[in-house]
């Protein structure tokens, strides 16, 4: 009898201009110009899919990152090419890798993201996904909207309206309902028209695709909230979120997990997959030695602006830099995340400049700094403790930090059977062990 296979971390590489590191744009190796470099990308892409991973990911905000940019903190990270024409020139470029990108459901129509997603994932070969995102930027909101950043409840409203629809459009089309033959053009029993009509979006319809080979886009999400779990356990197949401790990452995984049921649906179904911004060298004070060298790029103007961004309050310059953060109030930007930040600078007895700091390595998510040993075991504990099935890294600059973990990390997983040594199949939901979804009803 053959023995069972162990379980294998999956992984993706969240690939973001020049880096994750608020001055990677900075560091003497980095793409300073890597948001519009077409092929700097490719061969970020191309690298990853080598060495196996299963998916690239962009994140993506419809407006310039800092009101003003002469600052410099996230300007660097604003010129970027839209994320969905992105994966187009990547699908073509690949073979086997997931292609994952940011779409907001606050600033988009079902029927046209569900088209564009629809066509991606065709042109790959069913390795498409979206990272469904609602917006709580202010600069965003002015981009689209005239009465401001809407109310955190009134956008996951309209997000679960928005997923419904999108996926009904997807769903309107079953596999071999086009081209039947060359007397019929359309097998109308496989044509399900969209007739939505709900309190944001009324939708009418057929997709003028082809089903998916994976039956529909992979839904990516990573909301923290209350309300963001529940979307996340009725539709997502992979979640992204930052979690700082193991308790912290076991705790919303055993929280997601469990609420999968009531929706009709298995654990095993969907993959969490918290962020890790690693750092590595053959040995510990390589490893510090490239870290501290991008610390010292950093100006404390910038990272205390980057800092009070994510904690969506207009200022923090006021307050001495080396006191504690003070009393934040309740936002209507990214809760969760304002909480995490809360709660770091209070675990850690943090100052506002080393809270700055921190924070400007990975925006809040878990930073490794180590040899590949190191970073392994704390990769394989959160694995095995049942607080990730896998994990989004975040390269601090590109290419270095992701050619690092390639080249040094992906071997020592490999060796204790953590990672695969070839694709599993040709489809992202393949690669990543997620159930081709039924038609709904």
């Amino acid at each position: 009898m053959s023995k069972a296979k162990s379980p294998q971390m999956k992984l993706g590489a969240f690939l973001m201009a020049g880096g994750h590191h608020i001055a990677a744009w900075r560091h003497p190796d980095a793409v300073a110009d890597a948001g519009v470099d077409i092929d700097h990308f490719i061969a970020l892409t191309q690298m990853a899919e080598a060495a196996k991973f299963d998916m690239v990911f962009f994140e993506d905000a419809a407006a310039i990152r800092e009101r003003n940019i002469n600052t410099a903190s996230q300007a660097a990270r604003s010129t970027m090419f839209e994320p969905l024409s992105l994966l187009s020139a990547l699908a073509v470029n690949t073979s086997h890798i997931g292609l994952v990108a940011t779409a907001s459901t606050t600033y988009n129509e079902p029927y046209g993201l569900a088209r564009t997603l629809a066509s991606i994932d065709n042109l790959s070969g069913g390795r498409a996904g979206w990272n469904l995102v609602t917006s709580a930027s202010e600069l965003e909101a002015e981009n689209f909207v005239s009465s401001g950043l809407r109310p955190h409840a009134q956008r996951y409203e309209r997000a679960e309206e928005f997923e419904h629809a999108a996926r009904a459009v997807w769903d309107s089309v079953d596999t071999g309902a086009y081209l039947v033959d060359g007397q019929v053009y359309a097998d109308p029993a496989k044509l399900h028209p969209v007739d939505h009509h709900g309190a944001h979006f009324t939708v009418k319809g057929l997709l003028d695709s082809p089903r998916s080979p994976q039956g529909r886009p992979l839904m990516v999400q990573a909301g923290a909230s209350d309300a963001g779990k529940n979307l996340a356990a009725r539709t997502a197949d992979v979640v992204f979120v930052a979690a700082q401790t193991l308790q912290e990452a076991q705790t919303y995984y055993a929280d997601l997990k469990s609420r999968m049921p009531a929706f009709g649906r298995d654990p095993d179904d969907l993959k969490i997959l918290p962020g890790v911004s690693p750092i590595v060298g053959r040995t510990e004070s390589e490893a510090r030695a490239k870290y501290d060298a991008l610390q010292e790029l950093i100006p404390d103007e910038v990272g205390v602006a980057l800092l009070a961004s994510y904690l969506s309050v207009t200022d923090l310059s006021q307050y001495p830099l080396e006191g504690p953060l003070p009393e934040m109030p309740a936002t209507d930007g990214i809760q969760s995340r304002q909480q995490l930040i809360i709660d770091l600078g209070r675990r850690e007895n943090l100052s506002i400049r080393q809270l700055a700091r921190h924070f400007a390595g990975a925006r809040g998510h878990w930073q490794l700094i180590g040899t590949p040993a190191q970073i392994v075991d704390e990769l394989e504990e959160r694995f095995r403790s049942k607080a990730a099935d896998g994990f989004n890294v975040m390269g601090a600059y590109f290419p270095g930090a992701l050619r690092d973990f390639i080249e040094l990390v992906v071997p020592e997983l490999r060796r204790r059977g953590l990672f695969r040594e070839e694709y599993e199949g040709r489809t992202l939901r393949e690669n990543l062990g997620i159930t081709i979804p039924a038609r709904a009803a």
